[in-house]
């Protein structure tokens, strides 16, 4: 499988990205569309509203967190999405929380992966 990493969504665009998918429901704060131009948003892989709210980016929820993630995760059409991507090649998850450790794509990583921690952060590659 292609190298899975993630980031921040305020990170810059490095050469090792990849095919780069933005998984928030919620558009990062302060970024415009021309900042993330040519990032796919696939809002509907993000937690639901209600998770979202539930976990609020507390890390003593993450486990719990984790565990519901990904019972939503199971059978939406929109993990597929960034399956199919992986088959091209590399792939960047980006996302907009400040939590660089407890966010939902560092989750969806994980799942994504079977629980291989994905590469991380900038200049790796």
């Amino acid at each position: 499988m292609p190298k899975l990493r993630i980031k921040r969504a305020y990170e810059p665009r490095s050469p090792s990205d990849g095919r780069r998918i933005l998984v928030d429901r919620l558009w990062p704060r302060g970024l415009s569309k021309h900042d993330l131009e040519g990032v796919r948003w696939v809002r509907d892989v993000a937690p639901s509203a209600a998770l979202r709210k539930w976990f609020g980016h507390k890390p003593e929820r993450w486990g719990e967190f984790r565990r519901r993630y990904f019972g939503e995760l199971r059978g939406n059409p929109a993990v597929e999405t960034i399956r199919d991507a992986l088959t091209e090649g590399p792939v960047t998850l980006l996302y907009g929380a400040k939590d660089e450790v407890h966010n939902q794509a560092v989750a969806l990583a994980e799942f994504l992966a079977g629980e291989v921690q994905p590469a991380k952060g900038r200049g790796e590659g």
